[in-house]
């Protein structure tokens, strides 16, 4: 049990049985047309899981997250914040403002819509304030990845060889890697990612 960030495919996006968010994409259409903006309906089918493939995301919300919104509180204004700690759906479309739906999420009564190119740039902000390792931590996020690079010690070893400020909070850290990690794949793969 626990809290999990997950990519969604085709079927599952479109889906009307029960787990599937044809509400919400359907919601969603609507709203960006009424923005004057292109429906979001090319989302890929979910791929065949392959370790270390990045054709899947998924990863576990285990650390507090204490560190993290005061990392938060530090670097970014107060809608910045609330942007990148309220969505509920992120998907690779740049939106000037995030889109709430009446739709009932995993964790809430609504379900709130973000851009990855937006939840990108505040990440990669929060990375650049603690130096985050890029070069270290995995770079796909399939099968708890990070979640596992995190909490498993190999963050903890490479603190040790190569601190710096990220090393000062790994919890911090990890939520830091989480955001950037999954803006990144919504828009390499053109598909949603979701609490679940």
């Amino acid at each position: 049990m626990g809290i999990y960030l997950v990519s969604v495919g085709a079927q599952e996006w479109f889906g009307e049985a029960e787990g599937g968010r044809g509400d919400v994409a359907a919601g969603l259409n609507e709203e960006l047309e009424r923005r004057g903006l292109p429906p979001y309906t090319s989302v890929p089918e979910e791929a065949a899981f392959a370790p270390g493939s990045g054709t899947a995301f998924e990863e576990k919300l285990v650390p507090p997250m204490d560190g993290f919104t005061a990392l938060c509180r530090a670097h970014l204004s107060r809608a910045e914040q609330e942007l990148l700690l309220g969505w509920t759906v992120l998907i690779p479309v740049s939106l000037d403002e995030e889109i709430e739906l009446p739709v009932e999420s995993a964790y809430d009564l609504t379900t709130t819509v973000a851009g990855a190119p937006q939840i990108l740039a505040l990440a990669e902000r929060l990375a650049e304030a603690v130096e985050l390792p890029y070069d270290e931590m995995p770079a796909t996020s399939d099968n708890l990845e990070l979640t596992i690079w995190f909490l498993d010690g190999e963050a903890k070893r490479t603190a040790a060889v190569r601190p710096g400020r990220w090393s000062d909070d790994l919890d911090a850290a990890f939520y830091v890697a989480l955001y950037l990690r999954a803006a990144q794949h919504s828009m390499r793969r053109g598909c949603p990612i979701v609490y679940s």
